[in-house]
């Protein structure tokens, strides 16, 4: 039996623990709520930009769809620097190279959309795989990396002296 000295710590501690466990318990039940009102705000602009609210976007968890929403809204928006035909030629040639068939599809598709040629599409796809070409020799054969670029920096200042005569 506890005596009254005792009882009287563990109702502080008791009462000290409540004291912390409701406001957590009330926060996130508030989080999860504000969750939820993201999760639903979010999926309902997709479908009224999209028609539809498409498989990429139900496979990404609830509580964060709101934030790549904004994300991936603000990357395409018109507050960017690069055009979109460009924006879609360089995710093509990144696609091609990891590789992701839906991303090429997509890519490929949205690039067309935006008026790149057929051209394009092989160029910025060739470009993609020059890049992983040289970077599979540069790593594969392990070049300091100090060392490449003093090389590069002198050939680049080489190139444009020249470029002036």
């Amino acid at each position: 039996m506890l005596k009254p000295k005792q009882m009287s710590l563990s109702l502080k501690s008791i009462s000290m623990w409540m004291m912390l466990i409701i406001p957590m318990f009330i926060f996130s039940i508030t989080l999860s709520a504000q969750d939820n009102n993201g999760y639903e705000d979010a999926k309902s602009e997709i479908q009224e930009i999209f028609g539809t609210f498409p498989g990429m976007f139900k496979a990404f968890p609830k509580y964060a769809l709101a934030g790549a929403w904004e994300s991936f809204k603000q990357l395409n928006g018109p507050e960017g620097k690069i055009p979109p035909k460009y924006k879609e030629l360089i995710q093509l040639a990144v696609a091609a190279q990891i590789p992701c068939d839906y991303c090429i599809y997509y890519h490929t598709a949205s690039a067309k959309a935006f008026g790149a040629s057929d051209e394009e599409i092989k160029e910025a796809v060739a470009h993609g795989a020059t890049t992983r070409h040289w970077s599979m020799i540069l790593q594969g054969n392990q070049i300091d990396l100090e060392e490449f670029k003093k090389e590069f920096d002198a050939m680049q200042k080489f190139m444009m002296e020249n470029s002036k005569k």
